[in-house]
């Protein structure tokens, strides 16, 4: 690890150096993230997660830019143009930005105009205008480069060619780039506009259809939504500082500060020298205005949108990331043997009846709201089924007839909650190659059901069979950065699993994927080990999977429970590496390790000094010790009961000033989403989140928090439902 690097993530991140070399030596060695945060917090000063992604983030981004820097050295000295100076100024670069301007001269690019020019042989003409001080008669100089061979037929031609060149060196100078850059970044305005003829066609963009900002107070969700507007065809979208103010910047360099007025005092020098001036300066004028219409502005435009796109991008990946989390996290209703509906009214509603591991007992379609004969049959139905089965709660999917289904049951009275369930995505996992290999012989409404029942007993193992961007949760997350996001929502997603925990014996191989040190085809090996051995009985049985070497058991062996074991620690949060000072413990007790477990009195009785070492410090100690006092425990919090109104069940029910129970799906950047029970989600702006000015919502609310919230308006032709939070 150079020396360098940990100097410039310590300045970006204020973590010690020496924290951040320990954690590049253990993400070289091959460990991941949540193993670093949880089993090796002496060798980082116990950074999270978070600290430990903003290392290895910025690892790979210095990373790349050496991977850059080298191959800019080697293009460079392919071309024999590697000077000492120039090599210095590519090795010092501190950025991106930085090195490829420092490149752009040298960059090998398609004939310019410039380049036609210096084929002419009119570079020595640039230069003498460059220098503004020629004494002789200057149209006579520009004869010389007069040349019907080389395609320079009069005086106009060859100062032309002469101002190309200028333009491009005006262009490729890394003061001026910075200059504009800086001005861009700071003045810039973000102009749109709608497409002729497309208003109508386009009319969700109407509120862009005519805008004007600066680009410094542009929202991220705002930008994204002119990015898609454009990219539809439906806005056009300019990114500009004041040109005149540009064009002065630049003048001002080359000309001084009257670089705006050719104005040279004849009573000072010869008649002809302030000729010379006078033209001279208006040619470095005209070619400073085309070098920033031409070249300098749409390169900085361009710049400037990638930039913008890629701060939209961090903002949109980071608001659906915390979402996730929140979703992926939500309270468990646990193993418990339940009903399944996926509501229908036309093709019935899809019922499957599970035992307390998901397992897939029984299937029908009851049809409620068509017939009185249909519907008398369900209710007959329902009780037998939850009698048969001892069916401890049902589990309803959010979609269409949902309030309808949940009326029904209702009036059942069947004593066993009955719980509505968000059902985003079901049915895009119905249709994966994972459904058709767990329910070969199944339709996708079956299968549909069934993840309806086990997101209600555990949303994480369920959830993580799907694609993350089909929760519901995101934010223009088709728009954004692809790669980004995918690598964002697998680190939060395996945060999220290793931080509950995982039953190796009955864990699906899609939620062993994301165990720490396992990955795909380690999970396949543990489920087909599973299948052709039984359950595991210990997790050092782990160590007899194929290709399950050492390194893959250290970093996967404490997330993986192995309840029925004998070992009582197998199915704690205790690494397996720290089972001898938890036994050494109990024999200076003269106890068994279970006695630690059960009795409180004896682990109070317990001096964790006595028991560090020079690879054991008392972090890990104090987690020991809060493992025996509650091992394996779910970090989930405890599920609850919610109910919507029963008086509300469609949009047209609604009327301002009703305050109702309801569940928060999304969060974005302007506002949060709440389901209040009418198939349509109602917005809680911002600005009606507190009383007082909320930055981000998400210090309000989270995805599946239930909240009360009062109705402002209702929009029943368009479908838009206004809440507040503060009334």
């Amino acid at each position: 690890m150079e020396k360098n690097h940990l100097k410039k993530i310590a300045k970006n991140t204020s973590i010690a150096e020496n924290q951040i070399s320990a954690v590049a030596q253990l993400l070289e060695e091959g460990a991941t993230v949540p193993f670093i945060a949880r089993y090796r917090k002496e060798a980082t000063g116990c950074l999270d997660e978070v600290a430990i992604m903003a290392i290895r983030d910025g690892l790979e981004k210095l990373v790349q830019l050496d991977e850059r820097r080298a191959s800019i050295v080697k293009s460079l000295e392919e071309r024999n143009l590697l000077s000492d100076e120039l090599k210095a100024s590519v090795m010092n670069a501190e950025d991106m930005t930085t090195l490829e301007d420092i490149y752009l001269p040298y960059k090998p690019k398609r004939r310019t105009r410039a380049m036609i020019a210096r084929e002419k042989g009119l570079e020595p003409l640039a230069n003498l205008i460059m220098l503004q001080n020629f004494s002789g008669d200057i149209q006579q100089e520009i004869q010389k480069y007069i040349s019907a061979e080389k395609g320079v037929e009069t005086a106009e031609d060859a100062v032309a060619g002469a101002r190309d060149i200028i333009a491009e060196t005006v262009n490729e100078d890394i003061d001026n780039r910075q200059t504009i850059r800086k001005l861009f970044s700071e003045k810039a305005l973000l102009t749109s506009s709608g497409v002729k003829g497309k208003e109508e066609e386009g009319a969700k963009y109407r509120d862009y259809f005519k805008s004007e900002e600066l680009i410094i107070k542009t929202s991220g969700h705002r930008l994204l939504a002119m990015f898609r507007g454009e990219n539809e065809g439906f806005l056009k979208l300019s990114i500009n500082p004041q040109e005149d103010e540009a064009i002065q910047l630049l003048k001002n360099r080359y000309l001084g500060r009257s670089g705006s007025s050719i104005q040279i005092k004849v009573s000072s020098q010869k008649a002809s020298d302030a000729a010379n001036s006078v033209f001279l300066r208006e040619q470095i004028s005209l070619a400073v205005e085309d070098s920033y219409k031409r070249l300098l502005a749409p390169s900085m435009e361009n710049e400037i949108r990638q930039e913008l796109k890629e701060r939209a991008d961090e903002e949109a990946i980071r608001v659906f990331a915390d979402n996730l989390r929140e979703v992926l996290m939500e309270s468990p209703l646990g193993g418990k043997a339940m009903m399944a509906v996926d509501p229908g009214f036309r093709t019935g509603c899809k019922t499957v009846c599970l035992d307390s591991q998901g397992k897939l007992l029984f299937n029908t379609a009851i049809f409620i709201g068509q017939s009185d004969a249909k519907q008398n049959e369900a209710a007959l139905l329902i009780p037998s089924l939850i009698k048969r089965f001892d069916l401890k709660a049902i589990a309803i999917g959010n979609g269409t007839a949902s309030r309808e289904t949940e009326e029904f049951f209702n009036s059942l009275n069947l004593e066993i909650p009955i719980i509505m369930v968000n059902e985003s995505g079901a049915s895009i996992y119905s249709a994966s190659e994972v459904a058709r290999n767990e329910f070969p012989d199944q339709d996708i409404t079956v299968r549909g059901a069934v993840s309806i029942g086990r997101r209600l007993m555990d949303p994480l193992a369920e959830l993580v069979k799907i694609d993350p961007k089909s929760i519901g949760v995101g934010q223009y997350q088709h728009d954004v950065n692809q790669t980004l996001l995918r690598k964002c929502l697998d680190d939060v997603v395996a945060n999220c699993v290793n931080q509950v925990g995982v039953n190796v014996n009955t864990a699906s191989g899609e939620l062993l994927t994301y165990v720490s040190g396992l990955g795909n085809q380690l999970a396949k090996n543990v489920v087909t080990w599973r299948n052709e051995n039984g359950p595991f009985k210990s997790r050092s049985e782990l160590k007899k999977v194929p290709r399950l070497g050492p390194k893959a058991f250290e970093q996967s062996a404490g997330f993986l429970r192995v309840p029925e074991a004998k070992n009582p620690l197998d199915s704690s949060a205790v690494h397996p590496e720290s089972y001898k000072v938890v036994e050494k413990m109990a024999e200076d007790l003269n106890c068994s390790v279970l006695d630690l477990i059960k009795n409180e009195e004896m682990r109070k009785k317990i001096k964790l000094e006595k028991y560090v070492t020079d690879k054991i410090g008392l972090p890990t100690l104090q987690d020991i010790m809060s493992e025996l006092a509650k091992p394996g425990r779910d970090p989930r919090k405890s599920f609850e009961v919610f109910s919507f109104d029963n008086s509300v069940k469609k949009i047209d029910d609604l009327k301002p000033g009703q305050k109702l129970p309801g569940i928060v799906t999304n969060v974005t950047k302007f506002g949060a989403f709440v389901d209040i029970g009418v198939h349509q989600d109602g917005l809680v702006h911002v600005s009606e989140l507190a009383d007082r000015f909320i930055k981000d919502p998400g210090e309000i609310v989270k995805p599946r928090q239930k909240v009360k919230v009062t109705v402002l308006e209702v929009d029943t032709q368009r479908k838009r439902i206004a809440l507040s939070l503060k009334r």
